[in-house]
This record gives structure tokens, sequence and C-alpha cells, in this order.
């Protein structure tokens, strides 16, 4: 069974406020076994603190983050590779994970050939370190160009870059979840779960709206966005049947993520998505 992990972007303040050591307590008290790095500075520091806490309260790095040139998010490749290998190595850490291709590499084919080919040589040299490097998806990797998806481009141009399937994303996307881990079974390693919910419609707005307060215009804009990350468990997700799918198409971790909680302390939704992941066996 995949390692149980979460991603820590839902606890990055917690960690500029406090170090990374005590938040991997609290994950710890959570009752998960990993933690993926992201959007918090890799200072010498903080990876002194990732061995500790493996050390200490059993709490592996399951991922860190990278970009390839300097100015994304953890490790510039550019510039870091060697760091980042020593980080891994040191964490135990057997993959990193680039969160997001350059906005620009969305527009066209042509732009997105040229990013994955980039990215190729990098993805190759980190595979020799013992060290396996993931591309995070959002909803645009399902944009397609000749019948392309951005999935598929990323995969041909790419073969050493494997895939961080985030399943709320996918959906988004307008795939299914189920289709496309069997579509690239053998290449999904790290799995975000989080769910996908509809809020309700705003009571508030509506009778604004039926008495000609606002436009429909206005209102439509509310109506259109209606889709909010949520609690794994809380949302229309059907996981009972996406993880053993995931489990099946490669994943080696499954990571906890909620990119919005909505105003609710992050460690009381990663509770609650916990104990559901606990109710249905994991």
């Amino acid at each position: 069974m995949p390692v149980l992990g979460l991603q820590l972007m839902m606890l990055k303040d917690q960690i500029n406020e406090k170090g990374m050591y005590e938040v991997l307590r609290s994950v710890r008290d959570l009752d998960i076994d990993a933690v993926e790095v992201s959007q918090v500075e890799m200072t010498d520091q903080l990876i002194d603190d990732l061995v500790r806490g493996k050390e200490d309260f059993g709490v592996e790095t399951a991922a860190m983050s990278a970009s390839i040139a300097p100015g994304g998010n953890g490790f510039a490749l550019e510039t870091e590779f060697d760091r980042a290998v020593e980080a891994c190595r040191r964490t135990g850490s057997r993959f990193m994970r680039i969160g997001m291709m350059p906005f620009s590499a969305m527009v066209s084919k042509e732009a997105c050939e040229a990013w994955a080919a980039e990215v190729e040589p990098y993805a190759a040299r980190l595979a020799e370190q013992g060290v396996t490097l993931c591309y995070h998806n959002h909803h645009v990797d399902l944009i397609q160009f000749d019948g392309e998806r951005i999935f598929d481009i990323v995969r041909r141009v790419a073969p050493s870059l494997l895939f961080e399937v985030d399943l709320h994303w996918v959906q988004r996307g307008g795939m299914a979840p189920l289709d496309m881990l069997e579509a690239y079974a053998g290449a999904c390693k790290l799995i975000h779960v989080k769910d996908f919910r509809i809020a309700p419609l705003s009571k508030e707005l509506y009778e604004q709206f039926s008495t000609d307060k606002i436009s429909m215009k206005e209102f439509q804009e509310h109506f259109l966005n209606l889709a909010q990350f949520a609690e794994v468990g809380q949302g229309n997700m059907n996981w009972p049947d996406l993880l053993p799918a995931a489990e099946k198409a490669g994943a080696e971790y499954f990571l906890i993520e909620q990119d919005d909680t909505y105003g609710r302390d992050p460690i009381d939704a990663i509770r609650d998505s916990r104990e559901y992941l606990r109710s249905i066996g994991y």
C-alpha cells in the first residue's frame, strides 16, 4: 500500500512561524507518515529539520519541489542540482516534483514541447542519482493541441519525467480520474488526494439577483464558480475506487492536499481528511 503523506503547502505559514521540526511533530500527531515539501525556502536549517523529523518522529520526506530556473518553487535545478541531490540523499527522498510548467509553455504545442525538452535532461540526470522527477498537473494539462493533451506531449518529449497526479485537477479538467490513471499507468508515482465539491448557491446573491440588485452577468460569475477544494470525503470524488486504481497505476505515495480551507484551521481540515481515509482502510 502507498505511504500516506501530506502536502506541506497547507502548513507553510506554520513552517515559517515555528520551523519545520515542530510542524513535523504536528504531522506525526495526525497519524501521517510522510510529507511533501513545497512553497517554503529550502534553507540548510529546513533540510536539517527534515532529517531530525525522520529520526525523531518517523516522518519521511516523500518529495521536494523543484523548478528549472531560479525563482520558482523549491530547488532551481539549473543552479542547485548538486544541492538538490544531496538534500534527497540526506532526507531519504526518492522523488522531486515540478509543481507546474510556466504559463508560457501552455499556450501552444510548440511551447509545451520546448519546455518538456528543457526538463528531460534534468529528469534523466536525477534518475542516474536515484531520484525520480515528477510533474504535477492542473486542469490545464488536459488542454489538447492537435488532439494531443499536454499530458501526452510531456510523456512523449520527456520520458524520464513521470507524474504527480492531482486527481482533483484531473476531474476539474474534464477527464474521469479513473480513465487518467488507466491511460498513464506506470507513470503515476505520487498522488494528490484532494476532494472536489460544489458550494451551496448563495441565498443572499440569489435574492439580490431576483430583485434586480445585481445583473445576470454578476450572478452568473458566482454561479459558474461554485467549485471548491474539499476535505477528503467531503466532496464528490469516489475514493474507494480511486485509491486502489492509483495504486495499480504505480502510486508510491498518497498525499493529502487542499489548496484552500475557506477559513478553517488547516490542521482541522487535515484531521478530517485523515479520519475519512482511515474509515476506508488507509
